[in-house]
């Protein structure tokens, strides 16, 4: 097991303007055991800040630490880092017992230390009857466990590094396998790291989720402080089906003029003067009374019956706000005039994309 500190940047340019950023500067701990998910659109940093802490990459500027020593220059064996990637990494022409058992007699370990530790990790991947076949023939799921398997046969490894594991698997199989992820995670007790543009990936395997955007992480916390309170306009938009509405608004010591509309604030909820966005998430926009405090009037566009709930469209002012409505009330019908509540304890305030205190 590991706690990792990372206080570095990375350029692959010597120019080091900004824009030449790979990952901006970033301060960040993984907890001893803990279970993190990066995650992120393609081209925001996940990817090289997994290469650096496994030691594929050294930063341009800072430092890794490993439980307090620094391995900035250090091999990725030397680390004892375990890194699976996006396509199964295995040797085609061993069986699955013979590349589990890869690495262990890399290391000279006792044959039958080596039959022990990999007949361990096979039952643990539900690969106990495939050891004598050979990898080329197993579906892509199989061969994902193979290369998990290979990281984690090591008795020493420090931490596990997955990025974006489950891109080869079978939608239907990448529940599965996510469970048994988490499951693994739960009996090792080891430093997992997991990589993914994919929330629901994110949200089910992590603790703790690191929110990436732009090559810098943007927010850092479990599922339920991101879901609720967004610290960046970004994290409201990327987190959640459909992510969080966002209106342009104005405040004042009168209240808040959203759409040209006047609405009290909540009494213990102070917000800036000035130029400001508000934010409320579908699931807590809800329908009110007709000029309800705090509501505001939107027109109808669009009215999904999706089974579970209804997700309702509302025009209002040139910006479209999505609802998430129980599916036993009663629709409003497309052209309809409805008020929606925008301000409760739920709606979120931001200024300059940052969330107001």
């Amino acid at each position: 097991m590991a706690r990792i500190d990372l206080d570095l940047a990375h350029c692959y340019r010597p120019e080091q303007a900004e824009i030449d950023y790979a990952l901006l500067p970033l301060k960040m701990t993984f907890s001893d055991g803990g279970a993190y998910a990066l995650l992120g659109p393609s081209g925001c940093g996940k990817t090289t800040m997994l290469n650096i802490i496994s030691g594929l990459l050294i930063p341009s500027e800072g430092t890794v630490r490993i439980d307090g020593r620094d391995v900035t220059h250090a091999s990725p064996q030397q680390r004892n880092i375990a890194q699976v990637f996006q396509f199964p990494v295995i040797y085609d022409t061993m069986t699955v017992a013979e590349n589990l058992a890869f690495p262990l007699q890399n290391r000279r370990m006792p044959t039958a230390q080596i039959r022990k530790r990999v007949g361990e990790i096979a039952e643990m991947l539900e690969l106990s009857a495939q050891l004598d076949r050979r990898a080329a023939g197993l579906s892509a799921e199989q061969q994902q466990k193979i290369s998990l398997g290979r990281g984690l046969v090591r008795p020493d490894v420090a931490a596990v590094l997955l990025d974006e594991p489950l891109t080869v698997i079978d939608p239907n199989l990448k529940f599965q396998l996510r469970r048994k992820l988490k499951q693994i995670h739960r009996e090792l007790k080891l430093t997992f790291i997991y990589v993914t543009h994919d929330q629901v990936e994110a949200l089910t395997f992590a603790d703790e989720i690191v929110v990436m955007n732009r090559r810098r992480a943007v927010q850092v916390g479990a599922a339920e402080v991101l879901f609720e309170r967004p610290a960046h306009t970004f994290v409201g938009y990327f987190i959640g089906s459909p992510g969080m509405n966002f209106l342009p608004a104005r405040a004042s010591a009168t209240g808040v003029n959203v759409a040209g509309q006047l609405l009290a604030t909540l009494p213990h909820r102070a917000v800036p003067d000035g130029e400001l966005k508000l934010g409320i998430r579908p699931e807590y926009l809800t329908l009110a009374a007709h000029q309800a405090p705090g509501a505001l009037a939107a027109r109808v566009t669009h009215v999904q019956d999706l089974g579970t709930h209804l997700l309702l469209s509302a025009a209002l002012d040139g910006h479209t706000l999505k609802a998430r409505l129980a599916s036993d009330v009663a629709p409003p019908q497309v052209g309809e005039s409805v008020w929606l509540q925008v301000i409760s304890e739920h709606t979120c305030f931001y200024q300059d994309e940052e969330l107001v205190a």
